[in-house]
């Protein structure tokens, strides 16, 4: 247990002491002519006013949130959450800080080549990255470390709480489980504010601006005269450096609680029927000993660790990139992260007790992941069929473009549903539930890579705008407007990731939260969901009750899935008919 603790948190405080280091490369970066350090100066002050302003009402509800939870639980419940809620605070906070400080400098740097731009910009995204994987393992390395009487293998049990002292408000539930619980839920917390406050911002901004620059005064993006172009550039780092790098890091740490939980619950019952089976998937019986039964919990906490020390030998390829096309310096740097976090994996599986189950679902959701990734670069870049043909369609007008890109949005939940789908049910397969929840933490163990790629893309978008005021020839304006297409395309590989993993993450966490219903370890059992009505005897053997597997959450989205794409192709249908009848009328009216 030492030796995983000791090692994890050994690369988060790598990751922290790499983002310092590359938060400094970007304050001594130069940062172009007094009008570009004024108007960069204008973006930090708003950004770091809304955080300062979201903050104070955070702290408001995180208090009194952890002040109910001592009061109804523990105080070490209380403590988790508050230090999951600062330490996501933090990466936002240093994020941010470092995304306002690197816009003027990418500007400067994109005037003698894109190369130094692209350097400049994630350098300035890598902090964020870095900060977000490095805070959320070493927050879980602290909860665990204060509190490892919790975890211990000789205490860890099935115990009830009564609310207010009512025998008929029981919970029960196993103490470590609920203090990593805890832990993920002040993270959520913040993200939830983050997201959603940051979400706000930057669409009511940018929706302000372009209607009125735009569509009104006729004026291009980021024009100086409309009022609302610093409110735009504010929002794009409050929405998606904020709002995006906190949902990843929520998304990172309910992937990691998912498997910890799941384990706490199978050590508790694994003599019971089914439990033995989960446990035999990974090589492991139910006679473990102590260092077993740690390599069983910590594995997860060891692998995203090593994702994370992946993530960083990945953005040192990007950072030392000497090429003119940055989307495939950004794709191959993620791709660097995804092959070393499978070899991290491999080695990490071939160390410990159990076979090679935890190597063989990790490796199953680092390739749905980069799969997801690929595929939202194809529906998204300026590079594929789909964004080439809503550009052409868009000559027949704004109507027909809206439509077709509504058409290929919907449309593209398809192939990642199906990618979903089959991780999903192969995972299963491979490692039962812990194998599903296995694959969503594999799936987001290089969130470090993702996160600081997702960060670039609002320092490019800054840089562009800062370009456009400060009045810059028209190669720098061309050469940020590179970098922030690749920009967009990755924030759409960030929320695939995200949703993603999710997906997988629900599956763990509802068997889990299954499991919590149960007084005693005898109870633990393969989970189950009550089933009502005629139908019953049909669907189930014991005619009320059905197995909680991949099928359900297989079914679930598939079923959500369709009327998206039954719309998509109708849609499709109408614009392409559309489109081709605009340009016919044109034709005969001329």
């Amino acid at each position: 247990m030492a030796a995983i603790i000791l090692v994890s948190g050994l690369i988060s405080i790598l990751a922290l002491g790499s983002a310092a280091y590359y938060n400094r490369y970007v304050v001594r970066q130069p940062r172009g002519t007094e009008r570009m350090q004024e108007i960069q100066s204008y973006i930090r002050n708003g950004a770091i006013t809304f955080m300062v302003e979201e903050a104070k009402h955070m702290s408001i509800a995180i208090v009194v949130i952890g002040a109910v939870l001592w009061a109804l639980f523990y105080w070490e419940v209380a403590v988790s959450f508050w230090i999951g809620a600062l330490f996501s605070m933090a990466a936002g906070f240093i994020g941010m800080n470092a995304a306002t400080l690197s816009n003027a400098p990418t500007t400067e740097a994109t005037r003698h080549s894109l190369a130094r731009g692209l350097r400049v910009a994630f350098s300035g995204g890598s902090v964020m990255g870095l900060s977000v994987a490095g805070l959320a393992i070493l927050g879980l390395v602290i909860v665990i470390s204060l509190f490892r009487r919790e975890f211990d293998p000789q205490t860890v049990h099935i115990q009830t709480k009564y609310l207010f002292g009512l025998k008929s408000a029981g919970v029960n539930f196993i103490k470590g489980a609920l203090l990593v619980s805890a832990y993920s839920a002040g993270a959520s917390l913040v993200a939830l504010f983050d997201r959603v406050g940051g979400g706000i911002y930057t669409k009511a901004a940018d929706m302000a601006a372009d209607i009125v620059g735009k569509v009104e005064a006729k004026i291009p993006e980021d024009d100086p005269r409309n009022p609302a172009t610093i409110a735009d550039n504010v929002g794009d780092n409050v929405g998606d450096v904020g709002g995006l790098g906190a949902d990843l890091l929520e998304s990172f740490i309910g992937s990691i609680i998912s498997v910890i939980v799941m384990a706490l619950y199978i050590y508790v019952g694994r003599n019971n029927p089914g439990i033995g089976d989960i446990l035999a998937k990974f090589g492991l019986s139910p006679e473990m000993g102590t260092s077993h039964y740690w390599w069983l919990v910590l594995m997860p906490l060891l692998i995203v660790a090593a994702g994370t020390l992946a993530s960083w030998l990945g953005g040192l390829y990007i950072r030392n990139y000497r090429g003119e096309d940055p989307q495939r310096a950004l794709s191959n740097g993620l791709v660097i992260s995804a092959g070393l976090t499978a070899v991290f994996a491999l080695v990490i599986s071939l160390v410990a007790p159990t076979n090679l189950t935890p190597f063989w679902t990790v490796l199953l959701g680092l390739i749905a992941g980069v799969a997801i990734g690929k595929l939202s670069e194809y529906y998204t870049s300026y590079k594929y069929k789909p964004t080439l043909d809503l550009a052409e369609m868009n000559q027949a007008g704004p109507g027909v473009g809206v439509a077709g890109g509504l058409a290929v949005g919907m449309l593209s939940t398809f192939w990642p549903v199906l990618v979903l789908v089959a991780a999903t049910v192969i995972a299963y397969q491979i490692g039962n539930l812990l194998g599903v929840a296995f694959t969503a933490a594999g799936m987001l163990s290089f969130v470090a890579m993702n996160v600081s790629i997702d960060s670039y893309g609002p320092v490019a978008d800054n840089a562009g705008g800062i370009a456009t005021m400060a009045e810059l020839p028209r190669e720098v304006r061309h050469r940020t407007d590179q970098l922030d297409a690749v920009g967009n395309t990755t924030a759409a590989i960030g929320k695939g990731f995200a949703i993603g993993s999710a997906a997988f993450a629900a599956l763990g966490l509802i068997a889990s939260y299954l499991w919590s219903a149960i007084g005693s370890a005898n109870q633990v059992l393969p989970p189950q969901v009550p089933l009502i009505g005629r139908i019953a005897p049909q669907l189930s053997p014991t005619g009320s009750w059905i197995d909680v597997g991949p099928w359900v959450i297989s079914g679930l989205m598939v079923g959500a899935m369709l009327p998206y794409v039954f719309s998509a192709i109708l849609i499709r249908g109408v614009t392409r008919t559309a489109d081709l009848l605009v340009l016919e009328i044109r034709r005969q009216f001329k």
